[in-house]
């Protein structure tokens, strides 16, 4: 029998009460200590233990705490341990371990959002669609004593993150410590990831020969913006498709050949845009291997053009949780960050998926805020924690995953969707750059108000 404190929390808080259930169920102590002594390359556990860690960024990267000096300070008791132990071990967290924090706890919540039947439209039914794109950790403050006397920005790190659109999730990432370092630096990486029938949407950054010609390797698929350093033999005349929402579509058949000399076969779609991107560019042209029954020159066009879904999730992570923490200069504590971040990012998404299942895919992709569900997460949670005693939780844990999927949904029902409700705004009207008077450096708002 639940306490009579958790069933006000129920009907008060239903989307904190789904976070930490998910949190109990997958992101439990046990379960976090188990994949660091699984996967750690070089630490170990002394008296500090990794989920303690992961408990005080999540509540950084949650915004309930500001710094995870703040979080220590608050449970310095339940750590054990002084705070220079604790920055010991966010600075040397291998990222071995970060990427394993993030692909782990993905595959179970990924699990459930399907348990629960809140996938959303497949792009490509039948086929995996993934989304990759590069992320650049800000730079940050000159704490370390090697950064000190330089005056450029600290770059801490960077990733290569894999979001699939069907779960709104993070499902791969592949952190590297050297923030200069070329992006196609660690294509290596992800090939080894790529199954069979995924479809990789990627930039012409990515647009690397060997790295196409590896993902048609493993009998899987890419659709990739063309690097004007790729070339190309055509095999055939373009043609004119038709015309689609963002202008009009030509595709040809072409040849590109791999290191070895071997040809390989591709189609070449160019959209002649009606408008020109932000860039100032024209037309947009794209290489892909998959097939026309597979997929028609529009179908590949418009699922171009969505890939900027994965610059949303980038933005959500900024805006809405703490994904960059300029006070962690240490390439290993950054980037540990930034993953606890895309963990967070993902439990949201399970609970998104849940509210889907009840609510519907297209009721709560456009009136369903993210900032006000982080912003109703961060002022609750804590709270939360201290009214309800932590073995009320455990029951998450024992739960079987049908169980599981009927307790999120009956979570989500009771969710008052107004709170969260999104406020769109028209498009910004121009300003005209004011005027500087210099004999008059204030004015008087009251006075402007009043005439």
């Amino acid at each position: 029998m639940l306490g009579q404190v958790f069933e006000r929390c129920v009907e008060k808080a239903p989307v904190a009460v789904m976070v930490r259930g998910i949190l109990e169920r997958i992101l439990s102590p046990g379960a976090l200590d188990a994949l660091f002594e699984r996967v750690a390359d070089k630490q170990y556990t002394r008296e500090l233990l990794f989920s303690s860690v992961f408990q005080l960024m999540n509540l950084v990267v949650c915004r309930v705490q500001p710094s995870i000096h703040a979080a220590y300070q608050e449970n310095k008791e339940a750590i054990a341990t002084s705070i220079t132990a604790v920055y010991d071990k966010l600075n040397r967290i291998d990222t071995v371990t970060s990427q394993a924090l993030v692909e782990e706890t993905a595959k179970q919540m990924a699990e459930a959002v399907r348990e629960v039947s809140g996938t959303r439209i497949p792009w490509l039914p039948g086929y995996r669609i993934k989304v990759l794109d590069g992320n650049c950790i800000e730079a940050t403050e000159h704490r370390i004593r090697v950064l000190r006397d330089i005056a450029s920005g600290a770059l801490p790190g960077k990733s290569l993150v894999i979001y699939e659109p069907e779960l709104e999730m993070a499902t791969g990432v592949f952190p590297c410590e050297d923030g200069h370092a070329q992006e196609r630096s660690l294509l290596s990486e992800v090939l080894p990831s790529v199954a069979a029938r995924d479809v990789l949407i990627m930039d012409r950054n990515f647009c690397v020969r060997d790295f196409l010609h590896g993902i048609s390797a493993r009998q899987a698929y890419f659709i990739a913006r063309h690097h004007q350093g790729l070339p190309w033999e055509a095999d055939g005349e373009e043609r004119l498709i038709g015309y689609g929402e963002t202008g009009s579509i030509y595709e040809q058949w072409v040849w590109v050949r791999d290191g070895e000399g071997m040809v390989h076969r591709y189609r070449r779609i160019r959209i002649v845009l009606k408008k020109p991107t932000r860039d100032g560019e024209k037309v947009i042209t794209l290489l892909t291997n998959l097939s026309k029954t597979a997929a028609h020159a529009r179908q590949i066009a418009e699922m171009y053009r969505k890939r900027w879904s994965i610059e949303t999730a980038f933005q959500e992570l900024e805006a809405h949780l703490n994904s960059e923490i300029n006070s962690l200069g240490y390439p290993k504590a950054a980037l540990f960050g930034f993953c606890v971040a895309l963990v967070a990012y993902n439990v949201l998404a399970l609970v998104k998926a849940a509210l889907r299942s009840v609510h519907g895919e297209e009721k709560i992709a456009n009136e369903v805020s993210g900032y006000y569900l982080a912003g109703h997460l961060g002022r609750t949670f804590e709270a939360m924690m201290i009214a309800v005693p932590e073995e009320e939780w455990h029951i998450f844990q024992s739960m079987s995953t049908a169980t599981f999927a009927r307790t999120l949904q009956q979570l989500a029902n009771r969710v008052n969707l107004a709170k969260f409700k999104k406020h769109k705004r028209g498009p910004k009207k121009p300003k005209s750059k004011p005027t500087y008077d210099p004999s008059q450096p204030h004015v008087s708002t009251a006075r402007l108000l009043k005439g």
